[in-house]
């Protein structure tokens, strides 16, 4: 299905020069564009060649405005219209069948909402509840009492402990695993055996959260565990049980978190990233890939970036890289 380069602007809050009634049916590089495609540029340099492409319409920002070789949505922001578009077309284009397979088991108690859509061997379990045009993958498994939102997506195989809950708008990708328990145990002294502790809590995910391949978030002990509004998470993260994460976070792949670790608003963290239990990463921080955090260590600073194991901001980090140098310089 194609969409009018017009519909397209409306869509993305953009405008339109040249022939708005131009269909489009997919997005595509500036190479590989053909006719149907719609391509990006964030810059004047690269105006020129994708001009010159197949694609049937570009989008760019106000330096193409005295351009007319080709229909062209002006914005502000090429790479995000870009993204914004390529999500609307998708949309437009996504599966229209719906409903239950035959090879599904769902608990008669289970509640699904209208245009939901459960693949080859899902199980969904007693009391359920799943919102209206979420789609469930092959093979993934909806525990009891789990509550999934609006218009979300499970790829295959994603299974999901009771006790969770899901916003709407929220993807989950394969083999992910929510709201198993925590590793948390308690040692007997006397013979010396660990003994598990109560992992009896829950998860709460918010809305327009995305969660990556084969990644791992525990339920709460004995509260919730909690990832907030707009948090991406990328393949092969583990985030452990009472963690709270804060909105708009970004978590590279192989990253860890340990118990009880609090990351607020807006923070990043790049990949294979270590924290221990009860650290605090404050609001707006960044820190590098593995980077390790100690436990109850508390990293603050909008905008600053921390490097280094035990982390610590960038200028002292390589401050302390060239000492080093210069140290086995010297010997």
């Amino acid at each position: 299905m194609s969409r009018s380069l017009k519909e397209i602007a409306e869509a993305i809050g953009a405008k339109v020069q040249g022939d708005s009634s131009v269909q489009i049916a997919a997005v595509a590089s500036i190479a590989s564009a053909t006719a149907r495609d719609l391509s990006f540029v964030e810059d004047e340099k690269n105006l020129s060649s994708a001009l010159k492409s197949d694609a049937g319409a570009v989008i760019a920002g106000d330096f193409a405005a005295a351009s007319n070789a080709k229909p062209l949505i002006i914005s502000n922001s090429p790479k995000l219209a870009f993204a914004r578009a390529a999500a609307f077309l998708q949309k437009s284009n996504g599966d229209r069948i719906t409903g239950v397979h035959a090879s599904a088991v769902v608990h008669p108690t289970a509640r699904l909402a209208a245009n939901t859509t459960i693949e080859e061997q899902v199980v969904v379990a007693e009391n359920a509840e799943i919102g209206e045009g979420t789609r469930v993958g092959a093979s993934s498994v909806i525990a009891r009492g789990v509550k999934i939102g609006r218009d979300c997506r499970l790829y295959p195989r994603v299974t999901i402990y009771a006790g969770t809950t899901l916003g709407d708008r929220v993807i989950v990708h394969s083999g992910a695993v929510l709201g198993s328990d925590g590793f948390g145990y308690v040692r007997d002294r006397k013979s010396g055996r660990y003994e598990k502790f109560p992992q009896i809590g829950r998860l709460v995910v918010a809305d327009d959260v995305e969660i990556g391949a084969n990644a791992t978030i525990d339920r709460g002990a004995l509260d919730e565990t909690r990832i907030g509004r707009g948090t991406k998470i990328d393949n092969l993260v583990h985030i452990g049980h009472n963690c709270r994460i804060g909105e708009n976070v970004v978590i590279a792949a192989q990253t860890g978190l340990s118990g009880s670790v609090t990351i607020d608003n807006d923070v990043v963290l790049g990949g294979q990233v270590g924290i221990g239990e009860h650290a605090h990463i404050e609001e707006g921080v960044l820190l590098g890939g593995q980077g390790g955090v100690l436990p109850n260590k508390v990293l603050r600073g909008k905008g600053v970036a921390f490097w280094g194991t035990p982390a610590r901001p960038l200028r002292e980090y390589l401050k302390q890289l060239a000492t080093l140098a210069g140290l086995s310089k010297e010997k």
